[in-house]
């Protein structure tokens, strides 16, 4: 599916990598729980992630592209600063305010 779909990530700068992937698993998990028929609680759960996971998808990309192309501190290899590994990892201002609003609603 992944393939198909071009959604492998890339190795190449300003091409979507490994953060895009997660968006795009996440954008997968959400849509399929929404969908799901067997419990009608679970489905209204995740119906307002899904579609704010869908309605932002192109700003989303965008913002995990943008951010590539610099250097990046994690104030260390082994042993990473979770802080500084965090922002690295998570770019996008607008997949972490979907995110946050759906743990903490």
């Amino acid at each position: 599916m992944w393939l198909a779909e071009g959604r492998a990530p890339s190795r190449r700068v300003n091409e979507p990598d490994n953060r895009a992937r997660h968006f795009h698993l996440a954008k997968h998990w959400a849509d399929e729980m929404a969908r799901q028929g067997t419990d009608a609680d679970l489905a209204e759960r995740f119906a307002p992630l899904a579609a704010g996971l869908a309605a932002n998808e192109g700003q989303i990309i965008t913002e995990l592209v943008e951010c590539q192309g610099v250097p990046v501190d994690l104030g260390g290899y082994y042993l990473p600063n979770p802080a500084l590994a965090e922002a690295a990892m998570r770019p996008s201002a607008t997949f972490n305010d979907i995110l946050d609003g759906f743990r903490n609603g």
